[in-house]
């Protein structure tokens, strides 16, 4: 357990015969008792549990939400594994990793978060901050991502642009999901989004010619050459000079841990 700025960490081992909710509401109520104060919610990112935490999250009246957007919790768990885990006499090297995510087939997207129209697109880094800094201001939708400061301004990062001319309520309801990544996908012609830890949606579709089937392979191979970010934007129009929504995702290959 922890924050987004690590300013607490707390670590517990549980036997395999006591990995239940019951257990596990014990334990975050004790934490939450020696610390004084009670979160608004607990974001986890294990689907594997996800019955079990979310029920020792209502037992102990506080909002489960489930999320791969658990940015300093993967960091902190990848220093644990080379700093803890691997030194445990137990440790099993050959056990299956936790963050391999499965998405489910990916399911319609409810008319109210589809736009009117959509393209490929890309920012340099600087102009992303940018966006970025807006949305810490509160003056539009969304949610970012920490990104590495050694990171050139110059580098491309790649997106998708929504356009709608209700591009307010669209970012308003998007904002209701818990976005994870997108992805393109050239067998089905289609731009697949997924959002909590294994939903997944059909987002948009593209026309199966020779030159958009190359643009969705390009724009995924820009995506992995910085390392899965990528970013959702939407807009009035393509002429827009301000977005009404604006989310950093990072499609990242699973962990070892």
């Amino acid at each position: 357990m922890t924050d987004e700025s690590r300013s607490f960490e707390h670590a517990e081992f549980f036997p395999n015969n006591r990995i239940n909710s019951v257990e596990l509401a014990r334990a975050l109520e004790r934490v939450m008792a020696e610390r004084g104060s009670r979160p608004r919610r607990f974001k986890f990112f294990r689907a594997q549990m996800q019955t079990i935490i979310t029920r020792a999250c209502v037992e102990v009246d506080v909002e489960p939400l489930p999320s791969r957007r658990c940015q300093t919790l993967v960091k902190w768990l990848a220093e644990r594994v080379e700093t803890v885990y691997k030194t445990h006499p137990g440790y099993d090297s050959s056990a299956p990793p936790l963050m391999a995510f499965e998405p489910t087939a990916p399911k319609r997207l409810p008319d109210a978060l589809r736009g009117e129209s959509w393209a490929f697109v890309a920012l340099p880094l600087v102009g992303v901050r940018e966006e970025m800094e807006q949305v810490k201001r509160g003056k539009v939708f969304g949610a970012t991502l920490d990104i590495d400061e050694n990171l050139p301004d110059d580098t491309l990062i790649p997106g998708i642009a929504v356009y709608t001319s209700r591009a307010a309520a669209l970012a308003g309801w998007t904002k209701g999901l818990e976005l994870a990544c997108i992805s393109s996908d050239v067998q089905t012609s289609s731009i697949v989004l997924e959002t909590g830890v294994n939903d997944s949606w059909s987002y948009a579709f593209f026309r199966k010619t020779k030159e958009l089937t190359q643009e969705a392979k390009e724009w995924e191979q820009v995506k992995r050459a910085c390392d899965g970010l990528h970013f959702l934007a939407i807009q009035t129009d393509e002429e827009a000079e301000t977005t009404d929504g604006f989310w950093i995702l990072q499609d990242s290959a699973p962990s070892e841990y």
